[in-house]
């Protein structure tokens, strides 16, 4: 797949100009590398490192490292990139003086998430623990673990905004519990190493996104929505069209991560995202219209007049005071950006 746009990565490379001097001639490991969270880290790091001339490198752990060389040589061969081949719950790396590790190895796919709940516990607990013993022998100050904002549970519908010290948590029973709980417990895992074994570990909780690269058919209302689009399909909203949601554009996403991976204080969760609410229907018009569709296809009937819609939505203040994050990009732009990128990629 090509790379990602230029003015994506200027835009990148502006907020975070003040950042790269940590990394300035040194290494930083990545798991997760070859997926959304991890190829927009990966890409804006090739993009700082020759345009700075930092002279760094980024280690990157992956299942598939010539699968990868193959499809984006203009990452995978880049020389400031070294990959290596491994499962992040067994991986066997000589320790290496790291900067920071960014730990983004998670499969999100729902479809997994939904027939194989054990083997995402396994893989999110199990590859966190096999993270933090490695950033231990390698005496890494810094730490980003990707968690999720599943972690909080449903969110009430009267609560506009999710903050950090929301006491929700997910109902045991509920679909997809698997991925929220074990991400709970990797974010107690990121904590106690701040406590036991001073590695400066930060969780980003990270809610909806949308941007080039972004997943589509993986059971995600928005990605589905640009599938459906980029195929010259009826957009199909699988509900009624009233959920609310809020989504991040993937550059704004990049510069958080690199952010949190860099300034974010060590022991501190940040709710990761966009405080823009829109509805799915709403969503999906927006797509449909950048893509000059007919009108999408809501599968369900509207709820009874005063009830409250469900909602998946952040507050993001403590990453905005704190950290000065702030949403740049907002959902319109968001979602014309996408839809360019997704157009070039097939002109016909």
């Amino acid at each position: 797949m090509p790379a990602l746009p230029a003015a994506d990565l200027d835009h990148v490379l502006r907020q975070t100009d003040r950042l790269w001097a940590d990394v300035a001639g040194r290494r930083v490991f990545i798991t997760g590398g070859t997926g959304f969270f991890g190829r927009w880290a990966l890409e804006s790091f090739v993009a700082a490192n020759d345009r700075l001339r930092l002279n760094a490198e980024a280690v990157v752990l992956t299942r598939r490292a010539e699968a990868f060389r193959r499809a984006e040589p203009h990452v995978g061969t880049h020389p400031a990139v070294r990959l290596v081949d491994g499962d992040v719950r067994s991986f066997e790396l000589s320790p290496e003086p790291f900067a920071a590790i960014l730990h983004m190895a998670t499969d999100a796919d729902v479809g997994l998430i939904d027939r194989k709940p054990s083997l995402i516990i396994d893989t999110i607990v199990n590859g966190t623990r096999r993270v933090l013993d490695y950033a231990q022998a390698c005496g890494t100050p810094r730490l980003l673990h990707t968690s999720s904002g599943a972690v909080y549970g449903r969110q009430p519908p009267e609560l506009r905004h999710l903050p950090e010290e929301f006491p929700g948590a997910p109902v045991l029973s509920a679909p997809r519990a698997a991925y929220a709980e074990a991400k709970r417990l990797a974010e107690v895992m990121c904590l106690l190493a701040v406590r036991d074994a001073g590695i400066g570990a930060v969780n980003a909780r990270c809610f909806a996104f949308v941007g080039p690269l972004l997943p589509t058919g993986r059971g995600y209302a928005i990605g589905n929505f640009f599938g459906d689009a980029v195929a010259r399909r009826p957009i199909r909203i699988a509900g009624d069209g009233t959920p609310v949601r809020s989504y991040l554009y993937a550059a704004d996403l990049a510069i958080w991560l690199w952010t949190l991976a860099l300034r974010g204080t060590p022991g501190r969760a940040y709710n990761v995202g966009s405080e823009t609410e829109v509805s799915i229907g709403d969503a999906a018009r927006a797509v449909s219209r950048a893509f000059d569709l007919p009108p999408p296809i809501a599968g369900a009937v509207a709820p009874p007049p005063g009830c409250l819609p469900e909602r998946y939505v952040p507050s993001t203040a403590r990453a905005r005071d704190e950290l000065g994050l702030l949403t740049w990009i907002e959902f319109p732009e968001a979602v014309t950006r996408t839809a360019d990128w997704l157009r070039a990629q097939d002109p016909s």
